[in-house]
């Protein structure tokens, strides 16, 4: 079909099983009723024994010859080709929904078919009907189907949706393979935008007296993301491409130092989006890395060490507007959904030399449930770490203004342990249209009731510093989400988010990694007008960000629009990415053997 790319465009499609995939909404069965249904859409044969004008309108009565019985029909939208085609004697397949009016059948409306015997498909998309089903007719096809890669089950289940043979197959079929075929297909397309490079190096620093001189444990799972990542850096075939998602606080840090042990004796970079995170990331390395180890730390307008000379380079995007940078071997970048996807390109090919490319990591705190990473993971590896270096003490409640005297108690409790609280509001000025007080409205109330009150917000030049300030000499920090990501205030114990279920689940659990960082009996209050939210409430049952993204998933497609944590491009009909591991686990199988 010459004209088919334009279609595929017209109906944003890029693959044959995305056509496949287009299910019929619903049917037109024009095969012959073998006995009669009040209420239901039928076809039978029918000869015209009377017609009659009545009012405009034309009453035709019929004789159903297979049941010996009369039925009338009232036409109201009446043109000349009606009553040319509704005469005395002509025979027809007469088509409609049958009715029981005073004992008598009756079909209003009723349709003359000029074929009878199928089941025609019908279709909800853009095009014309017409073209949606020559397009199907051209490519959904039992060869094109195998050729895909799908097997008989698979290629019969899509062929009998979209040519049944019997009414049957368009209501008794396989959903599951449906889902297979789903993330079957997409798992195909990622894979198909893979492109790897050679390495600009192999690195094998040496790892064991980095990890032997840390004054803790590292976890299982950082100690097997590790392993992985040592594994990609040491071949120069294939520059390295990971992801690593950690749950808040679970420790990637260590595998961002680990990973610049590794690059030894070359040069290594780290980019952070935030100075204050480039800042933590900076003294941990200072703390922990060898002692032999040089760092730098380049930021707008302040500068530590000698980038040009340093073993491991720590910078914001500043980096980017650097052109006497060092090539290095391997690039990191953390929060990486916090910078553009032409800013994490930028850096990586600033390294790059001819077709050879740095290794390359990426960090993420923002957990994505596991189905996800393992189609992800056919466009990049995907390393996952879910635990904790220790168990956060937690209690996370939902609280209303009911609730505010006893919240007012336990806020001057932990103050009076040194702890400090952090207050979420969501606005910074008054809304009309949020029944919840804003950060200025709010402020005034703190700042006379307790002492040592900071306030911050998106848009302040200074929140960087103020945070800084605030995690050395505050008691209560009053915000917005500005500080959902990365900083580590350890005396930190008590959250209040306020307006709660306005934010995304994923969102809340960022807010609530603020507090118990090192493992102190904390608390995180969900402050809200509608204490009965089904989605509150499921987010207090848990700490795991990867059950979180899990519960994300099964508010959002219950219709709960909240903010957009997921990333795009992965919406299915109809497989459940909250429940389908199982699935995806074939799929992925299925994937490597094409």
């Amino acid at each position: 079909m010459q004209e088919a790319k334009a279609l595929f465009q017209k109906l944003k499609i890029t693959s044959l099983l995305d056509l496949a995939l287009l299910i019929p909404t619903s049917y037109n069965n024009t095969t012959l009723s073998q006995s009669i249904q009040i209420g239901e859409t039928q076809t039978f044969e029918a000869i015209v024994t009377d017609v009659s004008n009545f009012n405009g309108k034309l009453q035709i009565t019929f004789n159903l010859p297979q049941f010996n019985q009369s039925l009338k029909s009232m036409l109201f939208r009446v043109t000349p080709y009606h009553r040319q085609l509704y005469t005395v004697g002509s025979h027809h397949y007469i088509q409609g929904r049958v009715e029981d009016y005073r004992g008598m059948l009756q079909m209003n409306q009723a349709k003359s078919l000029k074929r009878i015997g199928e089941i025609i498909p019908k279709y909800s998309s853009t095009l014309k009907e017409s073209s949606m089903r020559s397009l199907v007719e051209y490519y959904v096809t039992e060869k094109n189907l195998y050729a895909e890669g799908l097997n008989a089950h698979e290629v019969n289940t899509l062929l009998g949706l979209h040519y049944p043979q019997n009414i049957k197959q368009t209501q008794a079929y396989d959903k599951e393979v449906l889902k297979f075929i789903e993330a079957f297909n997409h798992m195909k397309k990622l894979k198909g935008k893979r492109a790897d490079f050679p390495a600009l190096q192999a690195l094998s620093g040496e790892l064991i007296p980095f990890v032997k001189s840390l004054p803790f444990q590292l976890t299982k799972e950082q100690q097997l993301v590790i392993h992985e990542v040592q594994q990609d850096l040491k071949f120069d075939k294939k520059a390295a491409k990971r992801l690593v998602i950690g749950d808040v606080g679970s420790g990637k840090t260590m595998v961002i130092l680990a990973a610049a042990v590794m690059a030894r004796p070359h040069k290594s970079m780290l980019m952070a989006p935030t100075s204050l995170l480039a800042i933590q990331l900076y003294e941990e390395a200072v703390k922990h890395l060898p002692k032999e180890m040089s760092i730098a730390l380049v930021m707008q307008g302040k500068n530590e060490g000698d980038y040009k000379i340093a073993d491991f380079i720590i910078g914001t995007h500043a980096l980017l507007f650097k052109d006497d940078l060092p090539q290095v071997p391997l690039v990191m970048v953390d929060e990486q959904h916090r910078f553009g996807t032409k800013q994490r390109a930028l850096l990586e090919n600033m390294m790059a030399k001819g077709e050879k490319k740095p290794h390359y990591l990426q960090f993420s705190a923002t957990p994505i449930p596991r189905t996800q990473a393992m189609m992800q993971s056919e466009l990049i590896d995907v390393s996952l770490i879910t635990s904790t270096p220790f168990d956060k003490d937690i209690t996370t409640r939902v609280v209303d203004k009911g609730d505010f005297a006893e919240l007012l108690e336990d806020i001057a409790d932990e103050i009076a342990q040194e702890h400090q609280v952090l207050i979420i509001y969501p606005l910074v000025e008054e809304s009309k249209e949020i029944p919840y007080q804003s950060l200025d409205e709010g402020r005034g109330f703190w700042e006379k009731k307790f002492e040592n009150v900071y306030v911050t917000h998106g848009k302040d030049k200074k929140k960087e510093e103020v945070l800084r300030e605030f995690r050395d000499k505050g008691d209560i920090l009053l915000a917005t989400t500005v500080v959902e990501v990365g900083i580590s205030l350890p005396r930190l114990t008590l959250i209040v988010i306020v307006g709660a279920e306005r934010l995304g689940l994923a969102t809340l659990h960022q807010l609530r990694g603020r507090v118990g960082r090192l493992g102190l009996k904390s608390w995180c209050y969900l402050f809200t007008n509608n204490k009965k939210n089904e989605r509150l409430k499921s987010f207090t049952q848990t700490m795991s960000g990867f059950e979180i993204a899990k519960l994300d998933l099964k508010f959002r497609n219950s219709g709960d629009i909240v903010d957009g944590t997921i990333q795009s491009g992965m919406q299915f009909k109809w497989l459940d990415l909250g429940e389908d591991e199982h699935i995806v686990k074939v799929a992925k199988e299925r994937v490597k053997q094409i």
